[in-house]
């Protein structure tokens, strides 16, 4: 039988304290959804879509890092962005581009209703231990 191991790491704010940043189970780490909240003030870092996006995927790293992954190790992102805000994907395509170089995961990028506080982009992930 396989474990499942509630994993946070203090180093990034969360969203919800009764959600995990991520959950490990046997040889996968599940991130939850992150949004692009600056890590020293646990406010979001601006209110630009390209800016909340590029701090949800650092967000993302140091979760990986923590948790003894990282960033090469991801299989599949699911981008839920408020619609309207990256019409034609040029900014979470340049975002996408600059944390994984080569070799990139698999990705949907649904549009969504806008989330509340002015969240204009949440990251989730599935990678590899």
């Amino acid at each position: 039988m396989s474990s499942k191991i509630s994993f946070n790491t203090g180093k990034i704010p969360r969203l919800n304290t009764f959600i995990p940043q991520a959950v490990i189970a046997g040889s996968l780490i599940y991130v939850s959804g992150m949004a692009g909240l600056n890590p020293e003030t646990g406010k979001l870092i601006d209110d630009t879509f390209e800016g909340q996006a590029w701090q949800a995927f650092a967000n993302i790293q140091t979760i990986l890092d923590e948790a003894g992954s990282n960033m090469d190790n991801i299989v599949k992102t699911t981008i839920w962005m408020v619609s309207g805000q990256d019409p034609t994907f040029a900014a979470i395509n340049k975002v996408y581009a600059e944390f994984f170089p080569e070799n990139p995961p698999a990705r949907s990028a649904p549009q969504v209703m806008p989330f509340p506080g002015g969240i204009l982009v949440s990251v989730e992930c599935l990678a590899l231990v």
